[in-house]
């Protein structure tokens, strides 16, 4: 490459284009057409002319001056781009496009999307769930008990994860029953246990407490029966 074609290309600049529109600009109502035109008009921007004339935008891409235009409008009307026109201080008007409606959609476009994998992932779990319960219990749930479970997770905001780890608590007690699990969960929501790691927190020092009520009743009382530990109030019975 001689010097002065070289010395031409850094002239030119170079255009940074997203990935992230490159994977979702069909999303937005983009044609591959209206997409080429978008990449024209931030090339123009980034390079300092912020409205490129039409004729030279129809030269790049080699379609007429009046496709140019009616995508323009198109792009318009999907409030992708605005035209925004601004007076200096002598009263004259400049035209300026502007892209961020495009950016603002696209950011909307991938936040949706997020939430809908979210949403599809959180349903799964909660199948997940639901069978979790019926192969502890070894039987199918009640329709009550399934709404049971969903008011827990639609009304109180459990976490699967918590209403999981509450289950495994029923169960190593041996009890089989949605209204225990019920009874766990208000006991850690009293105590704002709302996380796995509280729960294990929450365990080893109750598991402490535990080891120093064994110690002293073997010392004072060494025929007395130390209880399972459940996570309910010692007055509260399974």
């Amino acid at each position: 490459m001689n010097n002065q074609l070289l010395q031409k290309w850094l002239k030119a600049g170079n255009t940074t284009i997203s990935n992230v529109l490159l994977s979702h600009y069909k999303s937005l109502g983009l044609s591959n057409e209206q997409l080429i035109l978008v990449l024209q008009l931030k090339s123009f921007i980034d390079a300092g002319n912020d409205f490129p004339d039409t004729e030279v935008i129809s030269k790049r891409m080699q379609i007429s001056s009046s496709d140019v235009f009616q995508m323009i409008h198109e792009l318009i009307n999907k409030k992708l781009i605005i035209i925004e026109t601004e007076k200096n201080n002598e009263g004259k008007t400049r035209d300026s496009y502007r892209l961020d409606l495009l950016w603002d959609k696209l950011a909307m476009v991938i936040s949706q999307q997020e939430n809908q994998q979210r949403f599809e992932k959180q349903h799964l779990s909660e199948q997940d769930l639901f069978q979790l319960f019926e192969a502890e219990f070894g039987r199918p749930l009640s329709p009550i008990e399934m709404q049971t479970i969903g008011m827990w997770l639609d009304e109180d905001h459990y976490a699967i994860e918590l209403i999981e780890l509450a289950l495994r608590e029923a169960v190593l007690n041996q009890v089989y029953s949605l209204k225990y699990v019920d009874r766990i969960l208000l006991n850690w929501e009293r105590k704002n246990i709302r996380t796995k790691d509280q729960v294990e927190k929450e365990a080893s020092r109750r598991r402490k407490a535990g080891t120093k009520t064994q110690n002293y009743s073997i010392s004072k009382e060494p025929t007395t029966k130390v209880p399972l530990h459940n996570w309910l109030n010692n007055n509260e019975n399974p």
